[in-house]
């Protein structure tokens, strides 16, 4: 008589235990990036060296219209649209230099829509990028759904085959989407974000690659590896790329840890997976 509220309140107890050690396995992320980004500030107009692209229009369009969300769109304006392209923020929020990032792909003949996972915040400072990344956190559904309405603007726009990017937090994004959206998404590309190891990646049919810091204090190289074989063993196709002396953050040139060479390595290989998993 006993058994069925025994076993009711031991799956509630199972359930506890593991939303207690989902927190404390946020908490200690956050904590890593935090650290990670000691000193930093994003730097208004440090990547204008890419932004002056040719034949790039670009603009801000409501992709989440019954939210009031608006996303960053760019476009090739003569050429021929090869795909569509989520491009997810680091923890800064959606600034100058994930502007600079979808025009760059843009130029590269892809519908590159930046989203806006903050909701018009955008941090200044560590402190202010630690706020919103927790507070983003406690709400993820919202976040999935934000990237569910911009997945479906970009179907809606003709975008045909669809990939997503994402750097730091945003990288975790870009898997997490890979693993909600399944076979709706072709390509994600992670840029030293949050990985995970464990079942929820047999959802993806995506192609992944992955960009990682050997010296990168907050996303460890030995999780990076477990998530590497765990997509192995699961079938899926993954790269993972380690670049040697890089830190975190090593792609964002408004960061104190930009290391140009890797940054420039990491995205002609993203461009030829683009151009492999979407352009076909």
């Amino acid at each position: 008589m006993n058994r069925i509220p025994f076993a009711a309140a031991s799956f509630a107890t199972a359930l506890t235990v593991l939303a207690g050690a989902a927190c404390a396995q946020d908490d200690d992320y956050l904590q890593r990036m935090a650290r990670e980004h000691a000193g930093d500030s994003p730097v208004a107009g440090a990547a204008s060296g890419d932004s002056a692209v040719d034949d790039v229009t670009a603009e801000s369009i409501a992709y989440w219209p019954d939210n009031a969300v608006e996303g960053y769109l760019a476009r090739p304006s003569s050429s021929e649209v090869r795909g569509g392209i989520l491009v997810i923020q680091e923890w800064w929020g959606l600034n100058d230099n994930i502007r600079t990032m979808a025009r760059r792909l843009a130029a590269e003949g892809y519908l590159a829509l930046a989203v806006d996972l903050y909701e018009g915040e955008v941090a200044t400072n560590r402190d202010e990028a630690r706020a919103l990344v927790t507070a983003a956190m406690e709400n993820a559904d919202r976040l999935k759904d934000n990237l569910r309405a911009a997945h479906a603007w970009l179907a809606a726009a003709g975008a045909g085959s669809v990939g997503t990017i994402g750097w730091c937090f945003g990288g975790g994004w870009s898997l997490n989407a890979a693993i909600m959206l399944g076979g709706d998404l072709d390509a994600a590309v992670i840029y030293y974000g949050r990985v995970v190891t464990d079942d929820q990646l047999a959802t993806i049919e995506a192609a992944v690659l992955g960009h990682f810091g050997s010296e990168d204090g907050g996303i460890p190289l030995e999780g990076v590896r477990a998530f590497e074989a765990r997509m192995q063993d699961l079938g899926k196709e993954v790269t993972v790329h380690v670049y040697e002396g890089a830190d975190h953050a090593f792609a964002n040139p408004s960061g104190t840890r930009f290391d140009e060479a890797a940054a420039t390595q990491a995205w002609h290989r993203t461009l030829k997976f683009f151009a492999v998993h979407l352009d076909g």
